[in-house]
């Protein structure tokens, strides 16, 4: 079997270590790279100081055979990647014609003179092969020295996919002989991360050696991920559904999906399979779990509306909560909850009525009902059932993870038997 290559990534810009603009970049990067079979070691992201970009450059060199830098190839001054690639291989900046041609035709396309500066985007160091970049000014960058492999991309993101799509990541497998790096992801949702180790521990504990299990939770569910390496991609999924099998019967009632599928997708395809309509009635969530319907395509086949009903005015005008309950019970309360969810059905006319109620903080709790109680209902023509959910009081994820909630609470009442 080939060895694993390594590949670093390097983000350059004051701007990523101020918080003012998300690395995007890397994640996308080492995601493209695994299905290549080469491993990410490290991301590190640096300022616009070219003593910053040298140490992290011989830092890089020494760990990877593969180095992808971003960010620090504009025209300005402030933008230094080049200059500093010049002084850490000790050559220089050349013009380069097919550059210079290049930035030329993209600004009279645009009905624009190139200007002086611009014109500074042909200047490459002199040991590097250029990459083209058909979406900006900025080509690419590749330099092959001492058996290693520098590729420097500008920041921008579209123009970075677009020339390692283009011509970089051939390049790459042409370049390395690398193994087959497979996952597989299961997704699962109703149960937390300790529990969910608890339960599978046996399991896990007999998995062979190439074949490694990673517990990735967060707000609302937990994937876990099994990754396999070997030469032949083939016997490798073979070995990894062996795994599969012997873990499905201990964890099926808590998994909605694998690798891509999301909860809000496995909902949609539970509620055309059975031909039933959806409506709900947020309050705490504020119109979060609509949207997170909404994203999935064709939803409107099954889902018809939201009441938002995040004022108690509300609650009581459009989905008809006595104002004794709320008096009585509070908002917050298992029967305002039901009475939600019941009305939003009958009012939309659909066959299922959804409904939350709680405080996601972070403040706003008492001592009774603290910062993170929710109430969540499912309503049918059937029954009407509610659950209390206590959760912590990180507003964001409270918003999230009821929203999961009612999602997942739908899959059981549709699916109780689990089936994939």
């Amino acid at each position: 079997m080939s060895e694993f290559i390594y590949a670093d990534i390097i983000t350059i810009g004051d701007e990523i270590l101020y918080g003012q603009i998300i690395d995007t970049n890397s994640q996308w990067i080492s995601a493209e790279l695994d299905k290549l079979g080469i491993k990410t070691r490290q991301k590190s992201s640096v300022s616009d100081k070219a003593d910053e970009i040298i140490r992290i450059l011989e830092e890089s060199s020494e760990r990877s055979s593969l180095i992808i830098i971003t960010g620090g190839l504009g025209p300005t001054n402030d933008d230094i990647t080049k200059k500093t690639l010049c002084r850490f291989f000790n050559t220089e900046l050349i013009w380069n014609e097919k550059v210079l041609e290049d930035v030329t035709a993209f600004f009279n396309k645009r009905g624009r003179e190139i200007s002086d500066i611009n014109k500074q985007q042909a200047l490459v160091p002199a040991n590097c092969e250029v990459l083209p970049n058909t979406r900006g000014t900025a080509p690419g960058m590749w330099i092959d020295e001492n058996n290693k492999i520098f590729i420097s991309l500008p920041g921008v993101p579209y123009e970075m996919k677009g020339i390692l799509t283009d011509h970089g990541f051939n390049r790459i497998k042409q370049r390395f002989q690398t193994p087959v790096i497979f996952h597989k992801v299961i997704k699962t949702a109703g149960i937390g991360e300790s529990a969910l180790a608890e339960i599978i521990s046996q399991w896990e504990d007999q998995l062979p050696a190439h074949i490694g299990l990673a517990y990735l939770p967060s707000a609302g569910e937990v994937k876990l991920r099994l990754t396999g390496s070997g030469a032949d991609e083939i016997s490798i999924k073979e070995e990894i559904d062996k795994q599969l099998q012997g873990v499905m019967p201990l964890i099926q009632k808590y998994v909605y999906g694998f690798d891509e599928d999301k909860l809000e997708t496995a909902v949609g395809r539970l509620l055309k399979k059975h031909s039933k309509t959806l409506a709900t009635a947020e309050s705490c969530t504020g119109g979060y779990l609509a949207h997170l319907i909404t994203s999935v395509p064709g939803s409107s086949a099954y889902y018809k509306g939201s009441v938002i009903a995040y004022s108690n005015e509300i609650k009581t005008k459009l989905l008809d909560v006595p104002s004794g309950i709320l008096i009585q019970y509070g908002a917050v309360s298992e029967e305002t909850v039901k009475i939600m969810a019941r009305e939003v059905r009958l009012k939309l006319g659909t066959d299922i009525g959804v409904a939350a109620s709680g405080i996601c903080g972070p403040d706003g709790g008492t001592e009774e009902k603290p910062v993170g109680t929710i109430w969540i209902a499912y309503a049918d023509e059937n029954q009407i059932i509610a659950r209390k959910l206590q959760l912590a009081n990180i507003r964001e994820n409270n918003i999230r993870m009821t929203a999961l909630a009612l999602l997942n609470m739908i899959r059981h009442q549709l699916n109780p038997e689990n089936e994939l």
